[in-house]
């Protein structure tokens, strides 16, 4: 089992690793930044070794799949009914599934998916406002709990547009923020992200009562705000240097 440094979640499983960029939430991808050090090419989709281990984890845990990877990428349509396998055979443990795929999810749903797994929550990406639309589509999709990830955030999200006569935001329990991580030189860099952003984003969700998880300021924020140069990580993770408005880690649990 690998123990995860993610914040949100208890553990991550790959049951694959590799993908393609599709939007420019994906520009410095910290999986290509991990393969890219392995010599490993990270456009390269390949199962992964350890793909049942999950059959033998005990307790309860949170797991994240695919970190290194989107569920559901097109090469994986052949592994993918096993891992839903896996997922069924593992009701002890919550599986969070993130994408930026929503559009393929109803075609990659298991035949027995009926309302949703009582032990899968569906997340989306959505890093700007031009991405807003996938809440739509996952919106569409049943599941127990609908969560979104908007890290990096590129801007402040105004997720309280309404499309189409409705507000998409509202079939979502749970928002995750951050800023992006990455190096300050080469092809994995990162971008601008600031508190105002993360601020202006988070406080009309928090008013609605959703739960929301600020995972860190990102790099930007930790390397040119001076209160948090001196203490602060890379990824502007370390909550006691943000300013208090949005010093808000309020997670899901099982």
């Amino acid at each position: 089992m690998i123990k995860s440094k993610i914040g949100w979640t208890d553990s991550t499983h790959n049951f694959w690793e590799g993908c393609h960029k599709v939007s420019a939430g994906c520009k410095f991808c910290y999986m290509h930044r991990i393969q890219d050090g392995k010599k490993i090419d990270p456009n390269v989709v390949v199962k992964f070794d350890g793909f049942r281990k999950p059959l033998k984890w005990e307790g309860q845990k949170l797991i994240f799949t695919c970190s290194m990877s989107d569920f559901f990428i097109e090469e994986a349509d052949e592994w993918r009914p096993e891992a839903w396998e896996i997922i069924s055979l593992t009701p002890q443990h919550t599986w969070l599934i993130l994408t930026k795929r929503p559009e393929r999810i109803k075609d990659c749903l298991p035949p027995d998916w009926g309302n949703g797994y009582p032990n899968v929550w569906l997340g989306v990406s959505v890093e700007d406002n031009k991405s807003l639309h996938r809440l739509e589509t996952m919106g569409e999709i049943p599941a127990k709990l609908r969560f979104v990830s908007a890290e990096p955030l590129l801007e402040t999200v105004d997720f309280m547009k309404v499309l189409d006569g409705n507000r998409p935001i509202d079939k979502f329990e749970w928002i995750i923020i951050g800023g992006e991580s990455g190096n300050d030189y080469g092809k994995h860099k990162y971008r601008e992200c600031r508190e105002r952003w993360i601020y202006d984003t988070l406080k009309p969700l928090y008013e609605l009562g959703k739960y929301i998880f600020v995972k860190q300021v990102g790099a930007f924020v930790a390397k040119n705000d001076p209160k948090q140069i001196i203490g602060q990580d890379q990824h502007g993770s370390v909550k006691r240097f943000w300013h208090e408005s949005i010093q808000i880690h309020r997670p899901k649990t099982h």
